[in-house]
């Protein structure tokens, strides 16, 4: 039983569970909000397996990262290690390509069934990224910060890219209204890789000690902290802006309940957190930004939920 609790810490299950939500409200709300009349429900197993091979990637790939980052963690995070600790260093990279080879063999399947090979593609890219993430570009300037905020993004475009597909099998293309769903799926995507870029930069900052200690390249070493504040700031302002811009649009069409729950549990927080931003000086104040970003990200995803009514 102690084996299995460090299993699921080690796959950060909180983590994968966002991301079955996400897939899941985007699919069941935005999708079949917009998807043909008599169309939608279809095909529950074939998306079942879409959502696991998701998160059978996405544990891989955090397995593998606490794989290489052992020394690392043990300056950051020494009461949260797991591998060599609780988990041996085999039995995780073992886990790591099965969960790997999981993720591919559903994802081929998928698209086998679908007559559409960019989900095995997308996902085939996803693993490779979340290794080579790993092993280089996480101790690099920016690299790895743009890789985990492209592949939170791919979570919602994967969906997209499935669901057209599903449209084009059942000859239902021509009579979707894909520009709205386009638009729908960029607002979406974009909002999760600004607030991961945010996040991830948030926690470059809080592991800024260990980072150093080990020779890595992240924004904070290379640029310093207050440029990383500067960075992470513009980004907050982009995605406020953004968001107040769609606000607006929202209310030509009179969509006040969403409006009224976006600027209260995204856009308010989102400037609680760039006022915090500046007086952030502590390891403790980083990580406190960077649970709460997790936070206006899950608000977000949530407010896919006006799409049912």
């Amino acid at each position: 039983m102690k084996t299995l609790g460090a299993f699921f810490k080690l796959i950060r299950w909180p983590n994968l569970f966002f991301i079955a939500l996400t897939q899941c409200l985007f699919y069941y709300a935005v999708f079949a909000s917009l998807a043909p009349q008599g169309f939608f429900p279809v095909n529950h197993f074939l998306f079942a397996l879409l959502v696991l091979a998701s998160v059978v990637i996405a544990a891989a790939g955090y397995i593998i990262n606490d794989y290489f980052d052992v020394q690392i963690d043990a300056v950051n995070k020494p009461g949260r290690i797991v591998i060599d600790k609780q988990v041996k260093r085999r039995w995780a990279i073992l886990w790591h390509w099965l969960l790997s080879g999981l993720g591919l063999l559903l994802s081929a399947y998928i698209s086998y069934r679908l007559k559409s090979w960019i989900i095995i593609t997308g996902n085939l890219f996803s693993v490779l990224l979340l290794w080579f993430y790993s092993t280089t570009f996480k101790k690099r300037i920016l690299s790895g910060n743009i890789i985990i905020a492209s592949l939170t993004a791919w979570v919602i475009l994967v969906v997209y890219f499935f669901t057209r597909s599903l449209l084009d099998l059942y000859g239902q293309i021509e009579v979707f209204d894909d520009r709205k769903f386009f638009k729908f799926t960029i607002l979406y995507a974009g909002f999760a890789f600004i607030v991961s870029i945010i996040r991830e930069v948030i926690k470059d900052m809080e592991d800024v000690e260990g980072d150093q200690r080990f020779n890595c390249r992240t924004m904070p070493i290379a640029w310093g902290i207050p440029a990383s504040k500067v960075f992470t700031a513009v980004w907050m302002v982009v995605c406020i802006a953004v968001l107040v811009i769609v606000q607006l649009y929202a209310w030509q069409l009179g969509w006040w309940p969403i409006i009224v729950y976006t600027v209260a549990l995204v856009i308010v927080p989102l400037l609680f957190l760039l006022r915090n931003l500046y007086k952030a000086a502590t390891a403790t104040d980083f990580h406190r930004q960077s649970t709460r970003i997790k936070f206006v990200m899950l608000a977000g995803i949530l407010s896919m939920l006006f799409f049912i009514f």
